[in-house]
């Protein structure tokens, strides 16, 4: 009994181990700057700026709303990211349980056929 708990507290110390390292790892979309934009963005508002005066406050509110939209996309997709891992997480704590609780339920059956 002694080695089964043993065993339950070491399992406990890696599931926590883990959670510990998954909370602490950075997600690819935060990885990134939140204000940085991408490359093609940054080239077609450097783009706008060279046009004329008539063009750019025609095209210039337009790229803004794609920034706008690029930001809300990043946003979301880190969200789900997270969702996700936070998922992954709460079933590797389910899987744990379930194994601890067989474990114990096997345990107190054998001491109950003693």
């Amino acid at each position: 009994m002694n080695a089964l708990k043993q065993l339950s507290i070491v399992d406990y110390n890696l599931v926590l181990n883990f959670n510990f390292l998954i909370m602490n790892q950075e997600s690819l979309s935060q990885c990134l700057n939140e204000t940085e934009m991408p490359l093609e963005l940054k080239e077609l508002i450097d783009a706008i700026e060279e046009l004329p005066a008539e063009h750019k406050t025609r095209l210039k509110p337009l790229a803004e709303k794609i920034l706008a939209a690029s930001k809300r996309r990043r946003k979301i997709l880190t969200l789900v990211q997270d969702a996700l891992s936070q998922l992954r997480l709460d079933m590797k704590y389910l899987v744990f349980d379930l194994e601890a609780t067989r474990r114990e339920r096997d345990d107190y059956q054998r001491q109950l056929e003693k």
